[in-house]
């Protein structure tokens, strides 16, 4: 009689490396291991071999890069969404799509269940787990590290149990960080950042970022063109999505752009301190928003900017596929509908600033801005919308003079004498 199959989502790092060996002596599953190319550049031979090796009945490869910056990265640039004013939701929007590839090879297979490495301390249980009941809620869930036959409480303890078994441990003690790594971000936990106190050990960590002291001295520009909001171009040259992301990764990480070390909310409640390398993502939404500024007038702009930070909370929480937001995302799209143009930006030793932009849809006008008064512009109207626009403030302080009460009457302790000499 064959035996249940379960999903396990591998990454070939220490957790779900772990974990393969783990199912094998603890349930009575087949398992099936699925590797899900995020853009973690990893040798992914090499990582379905080493699954196959430490029990894995089958191991499937999954190339989602495209399908990860196009459904899932560039609906987050178009909305400008940023958690907590400095993370680019890295991970964040990598895991729904995980999660959804999961519950589709836990159909294709049969299985009755999926497993994942996620930590009970963590946001991506969560990520996980909301993805799989939005589309399998039959389907049961393993979580190692909630589980009671897991007695391991460390990372040092994981290294141990693969040591003690003779299989392979895929990281340097010294360098056992807690890394999430794809197309848009490499995010560090762990170590020296654990404590608050301690600067990050940026040349011991960093992989696809210089230290911004160490980038080059003569900085660099780089033009970016949207269509509805899509980045469709570097420096004049059309490119897919995926080579998009790669060669501003290179240009920002060369440039020391897009570090952030972060104390941020995590969802299940506690604080947890990370750095995050973001180099071609810092780029593009730095870029996008100028796009935004020059497109979107003001009413629009500043119900998006409300709508951002509900995506940017929605996003982390791993509410991906709710209706909430399929209903804030219908609304960016539709703000989106003029953000076409290009953006230049000067970038230097970790900083971006603009160097330009241009849109056929640019809501500036030149005429009505200028100091230099033009035909579409009256100044003298300005008198009339004045006194319209501080009706209010005008009747309250008219009502204070009149009761003797306020910050209005003649006397009042909020209007400070000032010197004369």
């Amino acid at each position: 009689m064959s035996k249940d199959k379960v999903i396990l989502a591998y990454s070939g790092g220490l957790d779900t490396t772990v974990i393969i060996p783990w199912l094998k002596e603890n349930y009575d599953y087949d398992v099936i291991a699925v590797c899900i190319d995020v853009g973690q550049g990893d040798d992914w031979k090499a990582i379905k071999d080493r699954a196959l090796k430490t029990g894995a009945s089958a191991c499937y490869v999954v190339d989602a890069r495209e399908e990860y910056i196009t459904d899932y990265i560039w609906p987050s640039v178009k909305a400008n969404a940023v958690y907590e004013d400095q993370y680019l939701l890295g991970t964040s929007t990598a895991r729904p799509l995980i999660g959804k590839i999961l519950v589709e090879y836990a159909r294709q297979e049969g299985a009755v269940a999926i497993c994942h490495g996620a930590t009970g301390k963590g946001n991506d249980q969560i990520r996980f787990e909301l993805a799989i009941k939005a589309f399998a809620p039959d389907l049961k869930v393993i979580a190692a590290w909630r589980d009671a036959k897991w007695d391991m409480d460390s990372r040092e303890a994981e290294i141990k149990y693969l040591e003690d078994r003779g299989l392979e441990v895929p990281m340097k003690k010294d360098q056992s960080y807690s890394r999430d790594e794809n197309i848009w971000h490499l995010s560090h936990e762990g170590l020296e950042l654990e404590k608050t106190e301690n600067e990050p050990n940026y040349k011991h960590m960093l992989k696809n970022t210089v230290v911004p002291e160490e980038a080059p001295e003569a900085g660099e520009y780089v033009k970016i063109e949207f269509e509805k909001g899509i980045p469709v171009s570097v420096n004049d040259k059309k490119m897919s999505a995926l080579e998009i992301m790669t060669e501003l990764n290179k240009i920002g990480g060369r440039n020391g752009v897009g570090l952030a070390d972060i104390c941020e909310n995590r969802c299940v409640g506690m604080k947890s301190r990370g750095v995050y390398e973001t180099p071609g993502g810092t780029i593009l939404y730095f870029a996008h928003e100028m796009l935004d500024h020059l497109c979107l007038d003001r009413d629009t702009y500043h119900f998006k900017q409300q709508v951002s930070l509900k995506m940017s909370d929605l996003i982390y929480d791993g509410k991906w596929f709710t209706t909430l937001m399929d209903a804030c995302m219908a609304f960016v799209d539709k703000t989106q509908e003029t953000v076409t143009g290009w953006v230049k930006l000067k970038l230097y030793k970790g900083s971006i600033r603009g160097a330009g932009s241009y849109s056929k849809y640019s809501l500036y006008n030149e005429s009505i801005a200028s100091f230099t008064t033009g035909d579409l512009y009256n100044h003298h109207d300005a008198e009339g919308f004045i006194t319209l626009f501080g009706l209010p403030l005008k009747v309250r302080a008219m009502m204070e003079q009149q009761v003797g009460e306020g910050q209005a009457i003649v006397g009042s302790k909020n209007l400070k004498k000032r010197p004369t000499e």
